[in-house]
């Protein structure tokens, strides 16, 4: 008898080490995807937006990332009443082969160069189909697994699906930093840029082969055999108050706090030491893929601790950490990077003055505006430079100038309609700020030699385990807080709009908050503020889900 026992036991263990890895390799597939757009982003930018100057191209190209976060949602909604109604497994196999499919295709597109507008419209379609299909992928994942699991170790075998978080950073960066040796940096930004999108078939067969293999949910198969399946799943979720106050409990009680976190601890963090500390591209994904292998583990862990004293107090504890880490870790992030830009800073200090009509925001998501002022073409040449700077309005002041120290002054230009030179003379402009800020002691580059690696990945850890904190038991307290016929449904909307929407935006907007401001550090009260609102939140409404039944 004890042989059988054994044996069932065994069966049992297979059975959820498949279940398990199945999930995580399509959510996985979907970390991949997401990352390849979000560290390209600058190549991307002048591929498919280089109709419009730098500084506005690279914000088409976070909104364009980000776009694929807005039809999230949707696809939330149509393939959650499909899950809650037709079956877990299959509507999750369908969302992966079509995220998988507009995936590849982004590695097939022609650029802007090639056929002008018609190249980031096709890019964003792209994104958007991504996004309509990651909408059933996630909420399918997690429900799916935490269906199969015990409740003594629902926690520990859902974090696996958070892992897959910087599984799938791991794996993009990887085949990016890969891909820039073997290639060259002038070749990789030539057409290098289209080979990890290609390569994601791989994945993509990878992950429905594992799919193929499952069955039904065990906890949907019973609804289904009682009768008792929803017919109007969308209906329910969100036109009966009960569920519809458990939703808005999850997204801003929980979710936003995830998406702001995670992408100011991963993307935002890649933006920041690339583009302001003017750390190499190849030698960011290097430190980043170092740091999401050493915190990996910590998703795993900080799940299995929510099986043992509860999904809340670990969940809070993320958010706190995350907050008190904002603006002292970034601080700390620019002086490993490069201290000599810091130290700069702070010995000689950039002021642009101008008259107060002559500054704008510089943020044009129409990309209809002009930004011709000598007050915007100082400041777009600074935030190209990295340098922060404030602001100094004085109505005579009827030509922008930059002043460092109050010692130096370089008098900036504007750009007239239909002068031909104009384009010349700002690129003289630019020469002449690079020879003053030079000469003030503002490095173009980063010094590798001064470089602190350690310190690097030492703040990129405490960031992820922070997000770990938050989202490593979030898995098994979503799947609790919903009934199981409205569950797919219920579960995937505020998951895909408080980190799509919420999240997705969030490297966007911080960098057109740190446009209009002029200080580098500016675009974090958008993540702070989202989370501050999150945790008082939980910390008040979030009830004690572990243990709850699955079934009801």
């Amino acid at each position: 008898m004890g042989v059988v026992v054994s044996t069932d036991k065994n069966e049992d263990r297979k059975r959820m080490r498949l279940v398990i890895a199945a999930s995580t390799a399509g959510t996985a597939f979907e970390g991949y995807d997401y990352f390849i757009f979000g560290a390209l982003a600058t190549i991307l930018s002048t591929k498919f937006f280089s109709g419009v100057d730098e500084g506005t191209a690279f914000i088409f190209a976070l909104l364009t990332f980000a776009v694929g976060f807005v039809t999230r949602p949707l696809g939330a909604i149509v393939f959650g009443r499909m899950g809650d109604r037709l079956g877990r497994k299959r509507v999750f196999l369908v969302a992966i082969a079509l995220m998988g499919g507009a995936t590849v295709a982004i590695g097939l597109l022609p650029t802007y160069a090639q056929i002008g507008v018609f190249a980031p419209a096709l890019l964003v379609l792209c994104r958007m189909i991504q996004g309509f299909a990651l909408g059933g992928e996630y909420g399918g994942a997690i429900i799916y697994v935490a269906e199969h699991s015990s409740a003594k170790r629902r926690g520990f075998n859902t974090a696996w699906i958070q892992t897959t978080g910087a599984l799938g950073l791991i794996s993009a960066l990887s085949v990016i930093l890969a891909t820039r040796k073997l290639l060259g940096e002038d070749a990789f930004q030539d057409w290098g840029w289209r080979i990890p999108f290609l390569l994601s078939v791989l994945l993509l067969i990878a992950s429905i082969w594992l799919r193929l293999k499952l069955s039904e949910s065990p906890v949907f198969a019973d609804m289904k055999a009682r009768g008792v399946a929803s017919e109007a799943p969308v209906r329910e979720s969100f036109f009966v108050w009960k569920n519809l106050k458990t939703v808005l409990l999850a997204l801003f009680g929980l979710v936003m706090a995830t998406g702001v976190m995670f992408y100011s601890g991963q993307f935002f963090v890649q933006f920041f030491l690339e583009r302001i500390s003017k750390v190499p591209p190849a030698t960011v994904n290097a430190l980043i893929v170092a740091s999401a292998v050493i915190s990996a583990p910590l998703f795993v862990l900080f799940g299995a601790l929510s099986d043992k004293i509860g999904r809340k107090p670990v969940m809070l504890a993320g958010m706190a950490l995350m907050l008190i880490l904002y603006f002292p870790a970034f601080k700390l992030l620019a002086n490993a990077a490069n201290p000599a830009l810091v130290d700069a800073h702070e010995i000689s200090p950039v002021v642009v003055v101008a008259a107060p009509e002559d500054c704008s925001v510089q943020f044009d998501p129409l990309g209809r505006a002009q930004y011709t002022s000598s007050c915007d073409i100082a400041k777009r040449a600074l935030g190209a430079a990295g340098v922060s700077y404030e602001v100094r309005f004085e109505e005579e002041a009827t030509v922008a100038f930059i002043e460092i120290n109050s010692l130096r002054r370089l008098d900036s230009i504007a750009r007239e309609s239909g002068d031909d030179a104009s384009s010349e003379r700002e690129e003289m402009f630019r020469i002449a700020l690079r020879r003053v800020l030079d000469d003030a002691g503002y490095p173009e580059t980063a010094d590798p030699q001064n470089i602190d690696y350690p310190g690097i990945i030492l703040v990129i850890v405490l960031f992820i385990t922070s997000i770990a904190a938050l989202s490593g038991p979030q898995a098994a307290a979503l799947a609790e807080l919903f009934p199981a016929r409205i569950r797919y449904t219920a579960l995937s909307f505020p998951y895909h709009v408080g980190l799509g929407w919420f999240g997705g935006f969030m490297p966007a907007i911080a960098f057109a908050i740190m446009a209009k401001t002029g200080n580098v550090y500016s675009g974090l009260w958008y993540p702070f503020i989202v989370t501050l609102i999150a945790l008082l939140i939980s910390l008040v409404f979030l009830p004690e889900t572990k243990g709850r039944s699955l079934n009801v």
